[in-house]
């Protein structure tokens, strides 16, 4: 029986175990195909992101050239919005780039007494001074439209500050309006620098400068100051002072009452400045639209900085551009 037994048990067919072989192969073939669907969901997701960024720089492109060239997207024309009060901003120092240059206030000012629309102009100022040429530049075209349009009152709210090259541009309106706490006034200027021959001296360094011309190197940090050059640079200040007294002589008027202090740099509270005629009352620029002009629509006016300059600056594009004038030009006088 037990014999029989065995027999039909060593006689059953064993189940066939896989082989090694196939089961290798399946392996690699999953892998295989699970690396191809990567790769081709990745491709799909690259070529995707790849449109949309080329998309998004189309439109940051387009963005800009249209801020560049000033569009008006909207299709309105400021002439539409009627009666109101044009209002400009100069905040921040006066200088040759940004919001308080000639080239950014004198196109708003242009456009702000052509406009049909508007009654007057505000000129909204926060500034501690800076550059005379730029704040001379506006002065003259400010008086050059007062002239052209007579009609149209241009006043000066003072915000913080307003001294300095920020004062000489309020001297050219027809009244300024500051807070009891503004700071005004400053009327001077000054160049400044260092000398660094002390230093030298200690240290053992030697000055090796060569010019064409004996003046060539005025004002040269790393070199004596001569009496002559100190005396120059003087009177070149003091020409531009009296330019700068002329101007808030001439815009103020029988409004001034002169001290001894008052064109020496000084500055005064509002308050202050308003007692000695270096402003006319007190306000701010809803109070003068809406109590001095009666036109409470206001409209601005202010160039505001677009997307290249911005991406300019960015990358350093003001910053080398300041470092080239002041290593070619030297110090230049400077209203703060």
């Amino acid at each position: 029986m037990s014999d029989s037994t065995n027999q039909d048990e060593a006689s059953r067919p064993v189940p066939a175990e896989p082989s090694l072989a196939a089961a290798g192969v399946n392996w690699e073939r999953e892998v295989l195909e699970k690396l191809v669907f990567a790769t081709l969901r990745e491709k799909r997701a690259q070529r995707r992101w790849g449109i949309f960024f080329k998309v998004l720089s189309l439109l940051i492109v387009l963005y800009a050239l249209l801020t560049y060239f000033d569009v008006n997207l909207t299709g309105s024309d400021m002439e539409a919005l009627g009666r109101h009060t044009a209002l400009i901003e100069i905040d921040g120092a006066i200088e040759s780039e940004g919001a308080g240059s000639a080239g950014a206030v004198i196109p708003a000012l242009d456009k702000a007494f052509s406009d049909v629309g508007s009654v007057a102009v505000v000129l909204h100022i926060n500034s501690p001074g800076g550059s005379p040429v730029q704040a001379g530049m506006i002065v003259d075209e400010m008086l050059r439209l007062r002239k052209g349009y007579p009609s149209k009152p241009l006043y000066v709210v003072v915000d913080e500050m307003c001294a300095s090259g920020g004062y000489y541009i309020a001297a050219a309106a027809d009244n300024i309006y500051v807070n009891k706490a503004s700071v005004v006034g400053s009327i001077g200027v000054l160049m400044d620098g260092f000398g660094f021959t002390g230093i030298m001296d200690k240290v053992g360094i030697e000055r090796r400068l060569l010019t064409a011309g004996e003046n060539k190197g005025f004002l040269d940090p790393f070199s004596p100051l001569s009496g002559k050059h100190k005396a120059y640079a003087q009177g070149m200040l003091d020409e531009i002072h009296q330019q700068f007294i002329d101007v808030v002589r001439s815009g103020r008027g029988k409004r001034l009452k002169e001290t001894p202090d008052m064109f020496s740099g000084l500055f005064w509270s509002g308050a202050k400045a308003v007692d000695l005629g270096l402003a006319d009352g007190f306000g701010t620029v809803d109070s003068v639209a809406r109590d001095i002009i009666k036109a409470e629509d206001i409209v601005d006016y202010t160039q505001h900085e677009g997307l290249p300059e911005r991406v300019l600056k960015k990358f350093g594009a003001a910053m080398g551009a300041g470092a080239v004038k002041a290593a070619l030009h030297g110090a230049a006088p400077t209203w703060r």
